[in-house]
């Protein structure tokens, strides 16, 4: 392999992972893709990714760059490649506590993040997972557990530490650099590897979490009658939901997080929710943050988890649409539907604040496909819905192509980021597509 690499420079030395080391089966794989690049580089510092890129560039190596390797697209890897593995650089810290300012280097987990801002009664919206990669989330969106009450991540994010595909360092904020700034938050993995994000925290320290299972008619009422609660509902009130075949019928999982620790505020907040339908089962408790995304998430990915998935955004829940949904989980060939409610804090910001655009719709909802015919299976349960979606969040789908890319970023803002991604990456060597100066087999993931 070293005859793929050639010498390797100075500041990767220790750095550089390739098959056969034995820490190459743990770095090869993201959580939903096995892969089998040529090399893995690990880098401690900007540096080490300038140096990690000019090594691509010499090498014509495709290259895959991975923070979490939760991403859903496998893009955090590839065959051949060069995988630009951030995980190394992962400390969190407080800038300044009374402007409630932390500093995130890109390769830390969610669980490490809410581990380490928790003596500081901090904490920052995130994935619904610990083991998420803070990276591909502050810039791709951030639909967490806080979501309504907070918004998404890059909603938050003050500053990006951005290397570019030449290689060098700039450092993105509302002065330095705004257009940078603005492309890093939520359509960043086209412009630039970032290496630490200062984002503004919420004071928090406990939530209200609660689960509940409600029986969902095959009209898809239910469904309806919680989005519709949903729009009505105190912003401190955050729902995920899962639809699961349940005997002849389907049952709505419901886990409800409500920002804040006092329990009269969770009991009137869920209160509601309790009249969408039939409800089977709850349980609530009073927990610190992290205990929503605790450290036992955290785990080496090693492609254990093959999924196709796609997604789409709702303005509002039509009677057409609900019935879609349950006839898309209960159906002859199912696949696993999950809705997130949006709104809230999500609607305060300006559409062109962000490359995130979608600031008017109520629910995100998720389809996912497991092997062995997921990519069909999910086609065709997806087909029913596609009609009724409005836009769609580029963190949940498997694709990596235009139609996806259309859908994630539509008109102006769509127009502004391909601008962007050409002003910062006119090689194209972190987009999906042939690159300008590769053969036509040299395509990043």
């Amino acid at each position: 392999m070293t005859s793929t690499l050639g010498t390797l420079p100075d500041a990767l030395a220790g750095k550089v992972v390739t098959p056969g080391h034995p820490r190459y089966a743990a770095l090869r794989s993201t959580y939903t893709t096995v892969g089998s690049p040529a090399a893995v580089v690990r880098p401690e510092s900007a540096g080490d990714v300038s140096a990690a890129l000019r090594l691509a560039r010499r090498t014509g190596l495709r290259i895959a760059v991975r923070s979490g390797g939760h991403g859903l697209s496998g893009s955090g890897t590839n065959d051949g490649g060069l995988v630009i593995d951030l995980g190394a650089l992962h400390r969190v810290e407080v800038v300044d506590r009374a402007s409630r300012l932390v500093r995130v280097e890109a390769g830390a987990r969610w669980a490490q993040v809410a581990q380490a801002l928790a003596p500081h009664g901090l904490a920052v919206s995130s994935g619904d997972h610990g083991n998420v990669g803070v990276g591909g989330i502050a810039t791709g969106g951030g639909v967490g557990w806080l979501v309504r009450s907070y918004g998404l991540t890059i909603d938050h994010v003050r500053a990006v530490d951005v290397v570019l595909p030449d290689g060098t360092f700039v450092r993105a904020d509302s002065v330095n650099d705004p257009d940078l700034l603005w492309v890093m938050r939520g359509a960043g993995a086209g412009a630039g590897i970032a290496v630490a994000f200062e984002i503004e925290a919420m004071e928090l320290s406990r939530v209200g979490q609660v689960q509940l299972a409600a029986e969902v008619d095959p009209a898809g009422e239910t469904l309806r009658r919680w989005a519709e609660t949903m729009k009505e509902a105190p912003r401190e009130l955050s729902t995920a939901v899962m639809l699961a075949p349940s005997g002849t019928g389907t049952t709505a999982l419901i886990t409800a997080v409500v920002a804040s620790g006092e329990p009269s505020v969770v009991r009137d907040a869920v209160g509601p929710l309790l009249g969408i339908g039939e409800v089977t089962a709850q349980r609530a408790q009073v927990a610190p943050y992290g205990a929503l995304v605790p450290s036992h998430h955290l785990h080496a990915n090693t492609g254990q988890m093959p999924v196709a998935t796609t997604n789409g955004l709702l303005t509002e829940m039509s009677s057409d649409a609900a019935r879609a949904l349950v006839a898309a989980a209960a159906g002859p060939r199912p696949i696993l539907v999950q809705l997130r409610s949006l709104g809230g804090a999500v609607h305060d910001m300006s559409p062109s604040a962000t490359a995130f655009a979608h600031r008017h719709q109520h629910t995100l909802v998720i389809g996912s496909a497991f092997p062995p015919d997921s990519r069909p299976a999910l086609a065709a349960a997806w087909a029913p819905i596609a009609p009724h979606t409005d836009g769609a969040y580029v963190n949940f789908e498997s694709a990596a192509d235009a139609a996806a890319c259309a859908r994630a970023y539509p008109g102006p803002a769509g127009a502004r980021v391909a601008g962007l991604w050409q002003r910062y990456d006119p090689d194209g060597l972190l987009r999906p597509g042939p690159r300008a100066d590769a053969g036509p087999e040299q395509r990043v993931p």
